[in-house]
């Protein structure tokens, strides 16, 4: 006889409780308990088939050396991937609606000619994954499309069929009927993407899931999802801005923090095999506020223009506005400016922008923000041919940053002709390199050196 047993559980951190709770004691949120309902008898039964004949096997008998992985043909996903598609993986791509998540998992599809790929859609029609395709004008013999929302359906198709990859799209969307909560809630999600996971493991078949995001930006579920997959994706781009960054969270498969840079265009994502040069601004007139520093995403250098602002403020407090950098780091490194070196910013609005629309997490642009501000603050434009790379401590020194050696090569690619340095990075003669490099240890250096 079915057992039934009702939780109330929290939509934000999956925090479950016996009653309804007006506010959750694990996040703080308020008015987030939803009450589900769970069939005991049934739990099980749609991934019943997936683990019959199960056997404990020695590690020596395991076959493994002949491990390959599948190459996407998209080199800027391989290079996230770690490489390329690991078979029996579960890969949790997410990020805002309208990012492009459905555009490149179509993408990915539609790229296998001799691969039989099963897409799964459970938001858009079949005549709509139809449009889509015809618009991104790539051609798959072997892609089956399938409108279902049914997880036992969907389980039912991947072991009929075999393919050799799966998209889910997304996983919001499915549901299975051993639960008797809505879909898209904590209970129906987790339990799907177990049931895939165990899928994907049973037959070493890949599967993609794409995963919306809450308010918060996290992947909705929440974070519960993230733990259950082997590979986590994150979508990020400003949607008026046609650049997209696909950057890895989570890779059991492969290193982590690892990025790839596509363009939005009518016919899908195109990759983006030099970002750096799309990054700088095009043009031969010396402006002042601009500089050029080297920052690094995963094991990609990469060269981005840096916009300061600096003037007078109208207000009795002034304004501190960042787009792409974090707002507390330009705080600190406008009170090191004041300290250290003794110009007066503390009365004066200023704005901060990266080009190109991306975010930088990397403290070796430090050098290129204070210098950008610098050159606006004295309204005098720095050299062209020039790029920054430093890291800037409490104290005003500048501190050493990793990998120079590949900054310094990306810069001399691109044509520059000298490269600001921590003294302490690494000897100037140990390096191969045309470009002058221009060591100094204190911020207090800067001024005279560019301006």
């Amino acid at each position: 006889m079915s057992k039934t047993k009702s939780v109330y559980i929290c939509q934000s951190c999956s925090f479950q409780s016996a009653k309804l709770l007006g506010k959750c004691p694990s996040c703080n949120e308020w008015n987030t308990f939803v009450e589900e309902t769970f069939t005991k008898s049934n739990s099980s039964s749609s991934g019943k088939s997936l683990v019959q004949n199960l056997k404990p096997v020695r590690l020596s008998e395991i076959e493994g050396n002949n491990f390959t992985r599948i190459n996407t043909h998209i080199d800027e996903l391989n290079r996230v991937l770690g490489g390329g598609i690991v078979p029996g993986s579960v890969v949790l791509i997410g990020g805002e609606p309208g990012i492009g998540k459905s555009t490149l998992m179509l993408q990915l599809a539609l790229q296998f000619n001799n691969l039989t790929v099963l897409y799964i859609s459970g938001e858009e029609s079949l005549y709509q994954i139809k449009l889509r395709a015809n618009r991104i004008k790539n051609a798959n013999e072997n892609l089956l499309v399938l409108n279902e929302t049914s997880l036992e359906s969907v389980i039912n198709n991947i072991e009929t069929i075999k393919p050799d990859l799966v998209v889910v799209d997304s996983i919001q969307t499915i549901q299975t009927d051993s639960l008797e909560s809505i879909p898209g809630s904590i209970s129906q999600i987790k339990e799907c993407t177990n049931l895939l996971l165990k899928c994907a493991k049973h037959h070493s078949i890949p599967i993609f899931l794409v995963g919306h995001i809450n308010k918060d930006g996290h992947i909705a579920g929440p974070k519960a999802l993230e733990h259950i997959v082997d590979v986590v994706l994150q979508f990020e781009g400003d949607l008026s801005n046609q650049y997209r960054i696909l950057r890895t969270l989570k890779n059991r498969f492969g290193p982590t923090s690892e990025i790839g840079i596509f363009e939005m265009f009518s016919d899908g994502l195109h990759e983006v095999i030099n970002p750096s040069e799309l990054l700088l601004s095009q043009h031969d007139d010396f402006y002042s506020g601009t500089a050029v520093g080297s920052s690094l995403e995963g094991n990609r250098p990469l060269l981005i223009e840096v916009q300061a602002l600096v003037g007078n403020s109208p207000y009795g407090t002034p304004q501190r506005t960042t787009n792409g950098f974090d707002s507390r780091r330009m705080n600190m490194l406008l009170a090191v400016l004041e300290k250290r070196m003794g110009i007066k910013v503390s009365g004066k609005d200023v704005f901060l922008n990266i080009a190109g629309g991306i975010k930088i997490n990397d403290t070796g642009i430090d050098l290129a923000v204070i210098s950008a501000i610098i050159s606006s603050g004295f309204d005098s434009s720095i050299a062209k041919k020039i790029c920054f790379a430093g890291e800037v401590s409490l104290t005003g020194e500048v501190r050493q940053v990793s990998k120079i050696e590949q900054r310094i090569r990306e810069a001399e690619k691109l044509g520059f002709e000298s490269m600001m340095i921590s003294k302490f990075s690494i000897k100037k003669e140990s390096i191969k390199s045309k470009l002058k490099l221009i060591t100094i240890s204190n911020v207090s250096e800067i001024p005279k050196l560019i301006l």
